[in-house]
């Protein structure tokens, strides 16, 4: 327990000083995010998931503290891993498990990563619905994913906890996501509208707090007369918020059906988090042009759910995790290329 505390402690310092350093050294004014400083951080962010990818291929026995077989076999158990460990071969044995650990990481790291893409078509009309400028993006967008990652924590781990506890919980996340699935092929044509006046947190935050009707620049709170009152700005924070833990609800159970151990779901989801900042605003202005993603994720959500369903079956049919990997890759290629090569038909 004492290297688990340790290990991620660790990691949310380093996400949280990475922050930091963003904010406060990089960004000292509010300002547009360019393609060329956007392609910099999604880069960042990438090559920093695969080092951990790499560090937990190294040293991934060290997250719970893997010192003997008796601590391997626990793990693999209480993680339902079905690794075939060999008790005569503790080395072999434990670089399987490390081997493992890391592919399920860079595996839940792809799904959540792709699924954040369906996040900023609705992060887009956001942003367009309340009239923000674009200089501001940044700023709401990096102080959301404060909130974001002390959610997702409280959220995978009491998700762990219920699955630790009733096995069963997986088929409902399996159904869930089946479910999720079909409901975005059969609604992906459908135009989405957001009404500022009349949207739930607009209308909450009105009746419980002092709200000012315009924006002061890039202020979330803004004080007149002795009295604090929220800005239009922190209204899109809380929508975003919101709307982040919606998300949540899909992703966070499509990475269960890779791995049980709540510190790689974490890992996978904090890292596809913090690169969907830069990923927003790498796609923002082309993001309309991926007209066969929508169908894309559909099969993403709607393969991953049917995998939860199987249960046990996935590993005798031979779905292991690296080819499940696979599929995963294939069908966003598919998507993405299907998107590139038939592009929709503007009509006058």
């Amino acid at each position: 327990m004492p290297n688990e505390l340790l290990f991620i402690s660790g990691f949310i310092v380093f996400i949280f000083a990475m922050m930091a350093i963003d904010l406060g050294l990089f960004n000292k004014t509010d300002h547009a995010v360019g393609l060329k400083q956007a392609g910099i951080m999604s880069a960042v962010w990438v090559a920093l998931a695969l080092a951990f990818y790499v560090l937990l291929l190294r040293f991934g026995d060290l997250l719970h503290h893997v010192d003997s077989f008796a601590a391997l076999q626990q793990i693999n158990l209480q993680n339902f891993h079905q690794l075939k460990l060999d008790p005569h071969n503790f080395t072999g044995s434990l670089q399987l498990y490390r081997k493992n650990l890391a592919l399920e990481f860079i595996t839940g790291y792809v799904i959540e990563y792709s699924l954040s893409v369906d996040n900023i078509f609705v992060m887009v009309l956001i942003f367009t619905a309340f009239s923000v400028a674009s200089r501001y993006y940044h700023k709401v967008l990096l102080w959301g994913i404060v909130g974001a990652v002390i959610m997702r924590f409280l959220f995978i781990f009491l998700g762990a906890a219920l699955i630790a506890q009733f096995h069963w919980i997986l088929y409902l996340f399996g159904a869930f996501l089946v479910y999720t699935g079909v409901m975005m092929f059969v609604n992906r044509n459908n135009e989405q509208k957001i009404d500022p006046d009349k949207h739930p947190v607009v209308r909450f935050a009105s009746k419980y707090f002092a709200v000012h009707p315009k924006f002061e620049g890039g202020k979330f709170f803004v004080k007149i007369d002795g009295k604090k009152l929220l800005t239009p700005l922190f209204l899109v924070l809380l929508i975003i918020e919101v709307t982040d833990l919606v998300f949540a609800v899909d992703s966070i159970p499509a990475i269960f059906s890779v791995t049980k151990d709540p510190y790689i779901v974490f890992f996978s989801n904090i890292f596809a988090i913090l690169g969907l900042r830069s990923m927003f605003f790498l796609l923002v202005n082309i993001i309309d042009k991926f007209r066969f993603l929508k169908i894309g994720l559909s099969a993403l959500l709607t393969f991953i759910g049917l995998k939860m369903l199987a249960g046990k079956y996935v590993e005798h049919i031979g779905l292991t995790t690296f080819r499940s990997l696979i599929v995963i890759v294939g069908i966003l290629a598919v998507s993405v290329a299907a998107s590139l090569m038939f592009p929709k038909v503007e009509t006058k």
